[in-house]
């Protein structure tokens, strides 16, 4: 985790400096602040500074990973990774939910987007508990 933190908070360092040297250059040219891009900017920095901070806080209460010794071999990082799903039909539909809910915001119509929202909320539920129930259900839980 030491190396994400380091990278996070290099960008986010960055994106502030961008940001001020953006809001100073837009207002010593039109002699205001363009506030669009200004903004942007700092919700990116605060997005970044956000992520690297929660990696540093989680990279002082776990064991330094191999990824993250310079003196650790290639054989170190062997093993179980971690569950990675075959294959499920849960993403397509929680993309078409969040598209009917899009089109019904898009085009104002609150019926459509008040189905799509639900249509959102199911398939979110569908894909977060695919494997506690139905055929897929595994062993350990």
């Amino acid at each position: 985790m030491k190396t994400e933190w380091r990278i996070f908070l290099i960008i986010a360092a960055f994106l502030l400096f961008a940001t001020v040297l953006y809001g100073g250059w837009t207002a010593g040219e039109t002699g205001r602040i363009e506030w669009v891009g200004t903004v942007g900017l700092l919700l990116s920095f605060l997005l970044c500074a956000m992520c690297g901070g929660f990696f540093w806080f989680v990279s002082r209460r776990i064991d330094l990973r191999p990824e993250d010794r310079s003196d650790a071999e290639i054989a170190d990082g062997a093993g179980e990774i971690g569950f990675f799903s075959p294959g499920s039909y849960w993403p397509f539909g929680l993309a078409l939910a969040a598209s009917i809910a899009g089109f019904g915001l898009v085009f104002w119509q609150f019926w459509l987007l008040g189905a799509g929202l639900v249509a959102v909320i199911f398939a979110a539920c569908g894909l977060l508990f695919e494997y506690y129930s139905g055929t897929r259900r595994t062993a350990e839980h």
